[in-house]
């Protein structure tokens, strides 16, 4: 049960920070400054420093490590940083463990099936080892750390990851299953007892090391029961390995199995450090716990990638710090980081960034790595840095605006989780038809507490219109009902294939006002971003909403989105008291048709002539029909029609009529409209109703 204690005292461990010891540093460099002196150069160089902690005669000295520097992660790390910091030499081991003639491929062999999951695996094998307590040295400065002791063998891989930041697994080799290691994919319905003795089932996209025949640890976060190292160990294969990020942090949050070793390989470790960390282990193994180490490693996967050169201008120093470096400075610098210099003069420095830091990629980077460690703070606060206006995307521009219009419309903002449950998925998806995303982890918290009436809130979705009225439902049962929302994000539509799924931008609101009040305000953002567009509508067939006031919005031959209010079975579905009306359009439609050059119309000096119709006509003739023939021949013109009301009267018209009321302006911006234009314009609108739709004017 040794190993249970270490992992409950590891999982104690507050991630975001990393714990040196003072004396363990004095290994690699000479602290001949005092403790506050170098904690302030750290924190100025970008480990900040949380607190530190006596721990008999050591210091225990918390820093915060950012998620791009998963080099300081271990001793070593920031030692380099130190030296780098005060120009001082450091001293790293090198580990030359003695082997015997036997090689390790005699016993052992390695296939890795999942390449993607893991891209090396090393393996090293230790015969004869005598399992016991680890030399107090190793003990003490594990302990300042708040780690937990094990035994001889289990505390030398801790020591090692650490110490250089690469986690490693011991395996009791008899528990290899005909010395077969295989990496590989968990296969379906597997389950894994981890060292913490609680049984896991996996999934197919978690990466397992397993023997012939069943898995013995989960690939970069823990290692299984059945091979862990107890005191009847007596050969031990030590695992050194690179272990994909993004697959090691997908098992850890959907298992909630996190460790110190799954912490590190989220942040990607240095699979140039794999065989340095092997033999360092195997040294201190050798000497605390005997054994005989067999000839040669086993090493399969790619090698490690090489590292493209970076080529810095000095003059890029003075204009984005604002101050004159010497030159003399940074390529010596940049070599105590690690960096391999290529060539260098007196304008310009090229080098090769180590194994260690991924993180280094540009110009820019290296600016930052020269500043930090010439030190920031001799920056004085008056200094004179070029800056130069930011480009704003055309796509926030367009945002921007439509935020402006609905605000001063008594919109209110809303922020809604991309998680949905299914039956909100399934309520309304306009934009596709294919099945939605599932997310590996439900959403969890504000929507908990519907949880046992909705399911389980993992899909991604594929309309803002759900959330919205679930925001909107929540305000009915607290008295708000006289709410105005909207929301402007992502749906996420499958592609085809397993492609990146599209991400388009959407623009939903819900509102308590009735339809024509909302299409209203539909047409006022269409206005403002381009004052020559007008919306369309055409009939739509969406359960979600109202048959009769519904519709299809269409800017041009361009599909814009859908609105309408809520239908009697939707209202009941989600839990709605009052009536809604909901609006969806696509943000990218509005960006093609948005005009952001400011321009003006001349507005006409002469009086406008009003006139209202009042159509007798059949039931299915919609609004949006009737509107466009009365735009059809009048547009120079016609300058507004307005729809006023809706009667039906099935004694005096008949049945399946109704009445339309509308009400028409008509304004010439070259001279004032004499009666006679004025009643040949309402005789042609009257035609051409007539013969349209088949309405009668009413007298």
């Amino acid at each position: 049960m040794a190993s249970v204690f270490l992992l409950l005292i590891l999982s104690n461990l507050d991630d975001r920070k990393m714990i040196v010891s003072w004396n363990w540093l004095t290994e690699y460099v000479d602290l001949a400054m005092t403790h506050d002196d170098l904690v302030d150069r750290l924190t100025m160089s970008g480990l900040n420093h949380e607190g530190t902690e006596s721990v008999g005669t050591d210091h225990a000295i918390d820093l915060e490590v950012t998620s791009n520097r998963a080099d300081c992660l271990g001793h070593i790390g920031v030692a380099r940083e130190i030296a780098a910091l005060y120009e001082i030499p450091l001293n790293i081991p090198d580990p030359q463990p003695a082997t015997s003639s036997e090689t390790i491929s005699q016993h052992c062999s390695v296939v890795i099936e999942s390449e993607g999951a893991c891209e090396r695996y090393t393996a090293r094998l230790i015969r004869g080892v005598k399992i016991g307590p680890s030399p107090q040295w190793m003990q003490d400065r594990l302990k300042s750390l708040g780690i937990g002791i094990v035994n001889n063998v289990v505390d030398a891989t801790n020591y090692v990851m650490f110490e250089c930041g690469q986690p490693l697994h011991a395996f009791d080799f008899s528990k290899i299953k005909e010395g077969k290691v295989v990496v590989r994919e968990a296969k379906a319905e597997e389950t894994f007892e981890a060292i913490d003795h609680r049984t896991y089932q996996l999934g197919s996209e978690m990466c397992v090391i397993a023997d012939s025949e069943d898995a013995v640890a989960l690939g970069g976060v823990m290692g299984g029961a059945d091979s862990e190292v107890s005191d009847s160990t007596v050969d031990v294969l030590i695992e050194a390995a690179h272990f994909d990020p993004l697959t090691v942090r997908s098992a850890a949050r959907k298992l909630k199995l996190h460790s110190p070793s799954s912490f590190r390989f989220e942040r990607n470790v240095d699979s140039e450090n794999l065989d340095w960390a092997s033999r360092r282990v195997c040294e201190l193994i050798l000497d605390s716990a005997g054994g005989q180490l067999l000839g040669g490693v086993i090493d399969v996967g790619s090698p490690p990638p090489s590292r493209e050169s970076i080529h810095l201008r000095y003059s890029q120093l003075q204009r984005l710090l604002g101050i004159e470096i010497p030159v003399d400075f940074v390529a010596p610098t940049l070599e105590k980081l690690g960096l391999v210099i290529e060539s260098s003069d007196e304008v310009s420095v090229t080098a090769i960034p180590p194994s260690w830091r991924k993180d280094l990629t540009r110009d820019v980077d290296l600016v930052e790595e020269v500043g930090r460690i010439y030190g920031f703070e001799k920056i004085p606060d008056d200094v004179n840095v070029p800056m130069s206006a930011s480009y704003r995307p055309k796509a926030d521009r367009v945002v921007d605006k439509v935020r402006n219009v609905l605000t001063a419309a008594g919109f209110d903002e809303a922020v809604t989780p991309s998680l949905v449950p299914q039956p909100w998925s399934d309520a309304f998806t306009p934009w596709c038809d294919s099945p939605p995303l599932i997310s590996s982890q439900p959403m969890l918290g504000v929507l908990e507490e519907y949880s046992h009436n909705i399911g389980t809130v993992n899909l991604l979705r594929r309309s803002l219109v759900p959330s919205l009225l679930e925001v909107r439902r929540i305000n009915d049962y607290r008295s708000n009902v006289n709410v105005n929302l909207f929301e402007t994000a992502k749906v996420y539509l499958p592609s085809a294939g397993q492609g990146i799924p599209d991400q388009p931008m959407k623009l939903a609101l819900v509102s308590h006002r009735d339809f024509f009040a909302v299409k209203g305000v539909v047409e006022a953002i269409v206005k403002e971003l381009n004052p020559t567009a007008t919306v369309q509508i055409k009939e739509c067939d969406e359960p979600l909403l109202d048959a009769s006031q519904s519709g299809e919005l269409y800017l041009g031959e361009q599909r814009l989105g859908w609105m309408g209010s809520v239908s009697a079975s939707a209202k009941k579905q989600f839990g709605l008291r009052a009536d809604a009306v909901i609006v969806e359009l696509d943000l990218r439609i509005l960006e093609q048709q948005t005009q952001l050059i400011a321009s003006h119309l001349n507005q006409s000096q002469f009086p406008s002539v009003t006139r209202d119709f009042n159509f007798i006509m059949d039931e299915e003739v919609r609004w949006s029909s009737l509107e466009s023939t009365i735009r059809a021949e009048n547009a120079p013109l016609l300058e507004s029609v307005k729809y006023l009301e809706t009667f039906r009267d099935e004694a005096r018209d008949g049945p399946g009529k109704k009445r339309v009321l509308f009400s028409v302006v008509f304004r010439s911006n070259e001279a004032t409209l004499t009666g006679t234009e004025a009643e040949e314009l309402c005789n042609r609108i009257i035609a051409n109703c007539t013969n349209a739709h088949h309405a009668t004017l009413v007298g």
